[in-house]
């Protein structure tokens, strides 16, 4: 029974929201944040600390005090204020990461989303003729002069673009795809689970090694609306396998009255990259030329714009698509469409793009830069840490990322950081714990920063409000 009556003094001692509030302390919290989320915040904290005492949990009564109160709600409100979506390091080796944003934008695809968004700007007005505007015209003579298609329309990602298509073309008709070709990507994103949602009815032909071309003829009817050839980026077959080239599908479709071929190219590169010695990835602009009537892919992978689904090709689908009432649902806003327009720019007339697509640059940084960044981030972060922290210069290898080339290995370097009196995961958490968050990869029992997609050596150097840069 004197267990149940004991705390009723401290209960006695919190103080009221009103008292919070009408406090010296509580008075400068609401002239720094809304009187509605510094009440919310005295309540809650003296919720919890009505909780604990509740469950007989030791409560220090200087906690009970008000400045304690408004200095806890003060805590709980500049964690609360932050943004949610704020900027970390990408030291993992992984180019495009899906979990940390994809792609970075160029500086005038940055440039382009300031001014759009800080002022009214022509998203859908024709200024020269003095009325309603198309906002697809903002990026399509970009996209047709690059890919070589009729049209282009732009959509708020590549999954989007895809079933749009589907449902424009094929909607209660029949899709052709290869079995091998149904992929799984991120995020349990699968192709017949997407023609599914888009009303096509998805044939299957083929094994998941071997489709030929007589697979799909045997597959044609009156039913058939295209012929589905998805690009499997993400993964590869090898050994003994088979496909049908995209000639092969535009000859088949060509016999058919009202059926077409679709590729989804998913990471779509709008350049040839061996020119700067990386694997060949196919070019949007060659999958056009090959007899594709519509092609589909992202515009935050290797082409480096922002998140987006392009669709580009014969002008009577765009036509037929931009009709579809879904592409309103899933049409872009303008800071996309700047950032896109910009991007586009640099492909279109920038002599050297890979100086200025973030993407490009990260991919295909010589290793002697690295050698440079990681002699000076080694010597910045060795004093920073200090003892009993270790740091190396080591060979690594990094990654495209995002299922584009998932097999291709690109040469760089890393900063390993070790410790005898911390394991690699302290390590790691000490220096997510930083502001901003510095996200490095662990690998046969090392903390590893990988250089490739690092601008400067500071960036490595774990930043705090305090002087302390050691894993707790």
């Amino acid at each position: 029974m004197l267990a149940m009556t004991e705390p009723a003094p401290m209960f006695a001692k919190l103080p009221s929201v009103e008292r919070v509030l009408a406090s010296e302390p509580g008075s400068e919290l609401v002239g720094a944040y809304s009187r509605e989320a510094v009440a919310d915040g005295v309540r809650r904290v003296i919720d919890g600390l009505r909780e604990r005492m509740k469950n007989g949990a030791p409560v220090d009564e200087a906690a009970l005090e008000v400045a304690s109160i408004c200095s806890a709600v003060t805590d709980l409100l500049d964690g609360a204020s932050r943004g949610a979506l704020r900027r970390v390091v990408n030291a993992t080796g992984v180019v495009l990461h899906t979990n940390l944003g994809r792609a970075m934008l160029a500086a005038p695809a940055l440039e382009a989303i300031r001014d759009v968004a800080s002022a009214a700007c022509n998203l859908e007005y024709d200024t020269e003729a003095g009325r309603r505007g198309d906002r697809d015209a903002l990026v399509e003579s970009h996209l047709c002069e690059l890919t070589g298609a009729e049209a282009a329309t732009v959509v708020n990602n590549n999954a989007a673009a895809v079933i749009l298509v589907l449902n424009s073309l094929a909607e209660g008709r029949e899709a052709i795809v290869s079995r091998g070709e149904l992929i799984e990507i991120g995020g349990s994103f699968r192709i017949p689970d997407i023609m599914a949602k888009s009303g096509a009815i998805m044939r299957e032909v083929g094994t998941t090694n071997r489709t030929h071309k007589a697979d799909y003829e045997r597959a044609l009817g009156e039913r058939t609306a295209l012929l589905l050839k998805v690009h499997t980026s993400n993964y590869r077959i090898i050994g003994f396998s088979a496909s049908v080239d995209l000639p092969e599908l535009a000859d088949l479709a060509a016999g058919l009255d009202d059926a077409y071929v679709v590729e989804d190219l998913g990471s779509g590169a709008l350049v040839d990259l061996t020119r700067w010695g990386l694997p060949a990835e196919p070019v949007v602009a060659d999958r056009v030329a090959a007899g594709a009537d519509l092609v589909t892919f992202s515009g935050d992978k290797l082409l480096g714009g922002p998140q987006c689904g392009v669709i580009v090709g014969r002008r009577d689908l765009v036509e037929r698509i931009r009709r579809n009432p879904l592409k309103r649902a899933l049409r872009c806003g303008k800071t996309t469409l700047a950032a896109l327009e910009a991007t586009l720019r640099v492909y279109r007339f920038d002599p050297c793009p890979e100086r200025v697509i973030p993407t490009l640059r990260y991919l295909t940084r010589p290793l002697e830069e690295l050698r440079s960044l990681a002699e000076a981030a080694a010597t910045m972060l060795s004093d920073a840490l200090g003892e009993p922290f270790a740091i190396t210069v080591e060979q690594s290898t990094a990654q495209t990322g995002s299922g584009s080339q998932p097999e291709v290995e690109i040469a760089s370097l890393a900063l390993s950081v070790s410790s005898p009196e911390h394991s690699p995961d302290a390590i790691a958490a000490r220096f997510r714990s930083g502001d901003p968050s510095i996200i490095g990869r662990i690998e046969k029992d090392r903390f590893l920063l990988d250089l490739r997609t690092i601008d400067e050596p500071a960036d490595l150097v774990p930043q705090s409000a305090g002087q302390a840069r050691r894993p707790a």
